[in-house]
């Protein structure tokens, strides 16, 4: 679990150590995490978009059998995690978005309520005296990404080999309405098989999108790369990228066997904390990602 998981990864090792499947382990620390006010880039206490309206989008996968579930631009629902793991059970499809995601969210009987709490309303009222425009397009630059940041992920692996992924995130700060990042495009923010490993990206969705970051790192596993090489081509491909907006972006993976690997592109954009724990461990690991970028 990434930085942004501190009120979460307890209940993960707990769950854990009691032999929860890696699904549940995801839904619910990340569910801790979604309500937590302490945290101000998932869930509750979060910025909304640049309307004033949260927005949250989530996703998990199976890695035994490859199923996903995805929400984006989640209105009203105070656990979008939830929300993309029951989609897995209730649907044939892998993703909804917007008006469509709240109905279904609303027919399963998920919990309604405002997501945007007092706190980060009166930032929002702050932050529109200044920076609001109209229209909404003005206020955007498309080499400029200020608050192109804050998601949680989390990556578990059972004592069988069974993996689980999921990631929650309230997006950019102070976003265009509707923009969907790279937490619940499958393959680009979280990628798991229980056959290779799993990935998943936080930072800059948009530059995980362009290069379908998770599943290739994933994929390079998958043609021998250890974990850690694994990274380290995901990196690479970053560094195609040319023209718009880039950022930070840090990449969370494991292999297999339970070998895993953080790193961050940029070297001196955010803390990139992260925490790892395994049964062989007699404590959480908290550490920053390394640098292996540019």
């Amino acid at each position: 679990m990434n930085g942004e998981a501190t009120p979460g990864i307890g209940r993960a090792v707990d769950l854990l150590r009691n032999g929860a499947s890696p699904l549940d382990v995801v839904e619910e620390s990340i569910k801790i995490v979604e309500s937590d006010p302490s945290i101000h880039t998932v869930g509750y206490n979060s910025p909304p978009n640049a309307l004033g309206v949260m927005q949250l989008d989530a996703s998990c996968m199976n890695g035994d059998t490859l199923e996903t579930g995805a929400v984006g631009a989640l209105e009203g629902i105070v656990h979008p995690i939830s929300v993309a793991k029951e989609m897995m059970k209730r649907l044939p499809h892998v993703m909804l978005v917007g008006a469509g995601a709240q109905q279904f969210a609303k027919e399963c009987g998920f919990e309604q309520g405002d997501s945007l709490s007092p706190e980060a309303k009166a930032a929002y009222e702050a932050w529109k005296v200044t920076n609001r425009k109209e229209p909404l397009v003005s206020m955007f630059n498309p080499t400029i990404g200020i608050g192109s940041h804050g998601t949680v992920i989390c990556l578990v692996r059972s004592a069988t080999g069974s993996f689980g992924g999921g990631i929650s995130t309230s997006g950019w700060d102070y976003k265009y309405p509707g923009r969907l990042g790279d937490s619940p495009v499958i393959g680009a923010g979280l990628y798991v098989d229980s056959r290779y490993g799993g990935a998943a990206c936080t930072h800059c969705g948009e530059n995980a999108i362009r290069t379908s970051l998770a599943r290739s790192v994933v994929l390079y596993m998958k043609k021998g790369a250890t974990v850690r090489e694994a990274v380290a081509e995901g990196m690479e491909d970053l560094k195609g990228l040319k023209g718009g907006f880039q950022g930070q972006v840090v990449i969370y993976a494991t292999d297999k066997d339970g070998d895993y690997f953080i790193a961050r592109r940029l070297q001196d954009v955010g803390s990139c904390m992260y925490y790892v724990w395994r049964d062989d461990m007699p404590e959480v690991v908290h550490q920053k990602a390394e640098y292996l970028g540019t």
